[in-house]
């Protein structure tokens, strides 16, 4: 959330105090960790919702007190405009509270966008880029990408039906046999 980049220039009170509550929040979320998506949702429900109810009361407070130009309010309007957004976690508990593990899971993909630059030329990047999607597609469906591009180059050189493409995506049955081990991962 923006409210941290109000903490590191200054530690300013009223950021303190908003990460504080933002920290009990994910308190209830790392007591949750692993469990059913009706648990958590349940737990959430009991733990983070009244935490949350509170976070915006105190934010509608804290943002009549505050200069309505400074950064401070900037932030506090920021979070209360995309509180529905903030909160549905709340309701379901099949979403995350933050993008953390999605982000951790595109990392690579955007790595290797930046490494496709240095290709050579715009095929080569291209190319490049359509190996890397790939092989993160089969990282993603837990399918060894090495064991994937093997079968499927064969098979291709082998004269494998046109028709029949879809069959050698990564993510169908075929390849799930064959799990992706990330301690191999280059």
């Amino acid at each position: 959330m923006k409210i941290e980049r109000e903490v590191a220039p200054a530690p300013a009170p009223v950021a303190r105090e908003a990460l504080e509550r933002i920290a009990q929040l994910y308190a209830v979320e790392k007591v949750l960790r692993g469990r059913s998506d009706a648990e958590r949702r349940a737990g959430r429900q009991a733990h983070a919702q009244p935490l949350a109810a509170a976070l915006k009361q105190w934010f509608e407070a804290k943002l009549d007190h505050v200069a309505q130009k400074s950064d401070t309010a900037k932030t506090l309007r920021y979070a209360l405009r995309h509180w529905d957004g903030l909160t549905l976690y709340l309701d379901d508990g099949r979403i995350e509270m933050d993008t953390n593990a999605v982000e951790r899971a595109m990392r690579p993909i955007k790595l290797n966008a930046k490494n496709s630059l240095f290709a050579g030329c715009d095929e080569g990047a291209e190319s490049w880029a359509v190996l890397a999607s790939l092989i993160e597609t089969c990282k993603l469906n837990s399918v060894s990408a090495e064991h994937w591009l093997s079968d499927v180059l064969a098979k291709l050189v082998n004269g494998w039906p046109a028709a029949r493409l879809d069959e050698l995506l990564p993510w169908t049955s075929t390849y799930t046999t064959h799990a992706y081990d990330p301690r191999l991962a280059a």
